[in-house]
């Protein structure tokens, strides 16, 4: 009995290492590890109908949370599912462009020009509302005058309505670790980090192409982190800035 329990789980567990990204994640799965194309992701997918999804920046004190450690030693900590850097920041740990917390805005959409992967135009921000979540040009997102519950800008897009960044060679030799995030209806958002550097059009081709993302975010590269209890994975690079989680809807 024992041994055809060891074979049963055995088996269990090549069935949820083989399953297709497209797929429906098992029953209070929301991490795991995907292969594809010779890389290695792994992938958090959040139904926002049974989980919510919201950004951290700052402590109750008013000072940037920097890491995960501190995160999970907040008023939220317990609850989180996952976690990982949420958005492009300054020295000081402040966003670069808009964010919105709780549906308050800190910092306004940013427009401008300028060199580095944010201003690689069309940048982006993904936003969620309610059950209900999005990712959209910055220009359009604006024009839509959308009132978030919560929202970060980032850059460039991944993917514009199915199409790949126009700017992303499939030659291109710049590989790094990266995550980003895409939507799959307006109720699934989908996390992604590679486990190892790939290029940026490598990136996007996965959210397109395996994950049914038809518009996806770059949030960063280099210093891109995971927290996932369930991948035993706790990432302490760089100290972070704004910060996405998911936890239970309560």
């Amino acid at each position: 009995m024992l041994n055809l329990a060891r074979t049963l789980a055995m088996l269990v567990a090549v069935v949820l290492s083989t399953a297709g990204p497209g797929q429906a994640a098992p029953m209070g799965e929301v991490c795991r590890t995907v292969r594809s194309a010779g890389n290695e992701f792994a992938v958090c997918t959040v139904d926002l109908r049974r989980h919510q999804v919201r950004l951290f920046w700052r402590d109750p004190d008013g000072q940037a949370y920097g890491s995960f450690s501190r995160l999970l030693s907040g008023p939220k900590g317990s609850e989180l599912l996952f976690a990982m850097n949420g958005g492009m920041y300054d020295e000081q740990l402040a966003p670069v462009g808009l964010y919105v917390e709780n549906g308050r805005e800190f910092k306004r959409a940013n427009t401008a020009g300028g060199p580095g992967n944010f201003h690689m135009k069309p940048n982006g921000i993904f936003f969620v509302k309610g059950n209900r979540a999005g990712v959209l040009e910055t220009s359009r997102y604006l024009r839509q005058k959308i009132k978030p519950d919560f929202a970060t800008q980032s850059g460039p897009m991944l993917v514009i309505n199915g199409r790949i960044h126009p700017k992303f060679s499939e030659n291109g030799t710049s590989r790094k670790i990266r995550n980003g995030v895409g939507v799959r209806g307006q109720h699934t958002v989908v996390f992604a980090i590679s486990n190892q550097p790939v290029t940026f059009h490598e990136f996007a081709s996965f959210f397109r192409d395996e994950l049914d993302c038809p518009n996806a975010l770059f949030l960063d590269g280099s210093i891109s982190s995971l927290y996932s209890p369930e991948l035993n994975r706790k990432d302490g690079l760089l100290p972070m800035g704004p910060i996405i989680g998911a936890l239970p809807r309560g």
